[in-house]
């Protein structure tokens, strides 16, 4: 016999819509960047305020599977987003949009709320979106111990490499190819440059290792400690697949600097630091991390109030972490103090901005993440010299690993749904 199809009651009809409008805010959410914790958190808020019972989710780094409860029915769906990008006002938007709804919002209103963010285009347009990587990779160059030279070059390579990496994305090309274009072409700007300075006269032929600084706006900074803090919260598939995605995207990265490395004959060791009084040297790091972090929150499509508020938070944290490395402190062990300064003040800062506290932590804590470490782990190793690949390999995943943990610690001690397992 064949079976006769049922026909859903009302309520059934209605579970099937408000799940509909559940799942949309998680894509949004997962599109923007965020975790799997919070993708989840923020589902889960829309569904209660609709009057959906119990809702659940399996989030990955691009799907989404989640099941909506009411009574005795249940709606089951599954979705895909393929686009992975990161941005800041969105995720602000969606975080205001569910905080605020109440128990009783009707599918209507929250379609009405979904349709305003989605429409929300990007705040910079491309040559201001270059701008704040030339000036966050520019302050990455100094802390990195370049001199003036150097950073000039540097912003004049990452700005140009940014532009190619978002007009090609923009396009729809694939994110690892692009990545090596982005950064082949901000290489290759940093280069030219020098090698036109070098031939008026201007520099001597000492400024070529700066080149490394010049690729670091292509850190895959958000996904590196989201994927951790996922992992964190036991989120084991969420969090492996995020830090996959971040490992491919910097070997895509390093794999064009080997290639340039080894075509101009470079090598990306590190250089001595600027010899400067104290109270200089502390302000000149003052003001490049302040620089660092306000540039790379800005190039995440953070609203100013928001990039100012991170950058506050990371400029204090990055020059207590160089310092206590100074001091003699492992690497590590620096990172994972600065991390849980920064996690400790986002707690304070973001409420305050009226913003979620990813926004804040994230920006404030991808200056710290040792990308010219894992570049050079990659050329080395590349160059089949594995004790010196393993050697920046290994330091770069204990600095990544520490900044996680003190980030989580932070959480921890400021948000009970991260002390207690519930």
């Amino acid at each position: 016999m064949v079976p006769v199809p049922t026909i859903p009651t009302d309520d059934e009809l209605e579970l099937i819509r408000q799940s509909g409008v559940a799942l949309r805010a998680g894509k949004l959410s997962l599109s923007a960047g965020t975790g799997s914790y919070r993708v989840k958190n923020t589902m889960e808020r829309v569904a209660t305020a609709l009057g959906i019972d119990r809702h659940e989710a399996h989030v990955t780094l691009t799907e989404i599977t989640t099941t909506s409860h009411r009574g005795s029915s249940f709606r089951t769906e599954v979705a895909e987003v393929r686009s992975i990008g990161i941005n800041s006002d969105r995720l602000s938007a969606l975080e205001v949009m569910a905080s605020t709804l109440r128990p009783g919002s009707t599918v209507e209103e929250v379609t009405e709320k979904l349709d305003a963010i989605t429409a929300r285009r990007p705040l910079y347009s491309g040559l201001l979106n270059a701008l704040w990587s030339a000036i966050a990779c520019a302050a990455f160059a100094f802390l990195n111990n370049g001199g003036p030279i150097e950073c000039l070059v540097v912003f004049i390579g990452a700005g140009v490499g940014q532009y190619v990496r978002r007009a090609l994305l923009t396009r729809g090309f694939n994110q690892f190819g692009v990545t090596m274009i982005a950064a082949a072409a901000a290489c290759l700007t940093y280069l030219g440059f020098i090698q036109a300075l070098q031939a008026v006269g201007s520099v001597g032929a000492h400024h070529q290792a700066g080149y490394i600084s010049a690729v670091l706006f292509l850190v895959p900074g958000f996904p590196l400690v989201t994927g951790s803090l996922d992992l964190a919260k036991l989120d084991f598939s969420a969090g492996l697949a995020r830090l996959t995605y971040a490992l491919m995207i910097l070997s895509s990265a390093a794999l064009a600097v080997w290639g340039v490395s080894v075509a101009a004959g470079l090598d990306p060791a590190p250089v001595a630091g600027p010899r400067l009084p104290f109270l200089v040297l502390i302000a000149l790091r003052l003001v490049a991390s302040f620089l660092g972090v306000l540039g790379f929150a800005l190039m995440f499509n953070s609203p100013w109030k928001m990039a100012i508020g991170a950058a506050l938070v990371g400029m204090v944290a990055n020059v207590v972490r160089i310092q206590l490395v100074e001091v003699g402190a492992a690497a590590q062990a620096g990172a994972a103090a600065a991390a849980l300064i920064v996690g400790l003040l986002s707690a304070w800062v973001a409420p305050r901005l009226r913003v979620p506290r990813i926004t804040i932590y994230v920006p404030a804590v991808v200056i710290m993440v040792p990308g010219a470490t894992a570049y050079r782990s990659v050329f080395h190793l590349s160059n089949g010299d594995t004790t010196q690949a393993l050697a920046f390999g290994v330091q770069a995943a204990l600095v990544v690993i520490a900044i996680s943990i003190g980030l989580a610690v932070g959480r921890m001690l400021t948000d009970a749904t991260w002390a207690y397992e519930r």
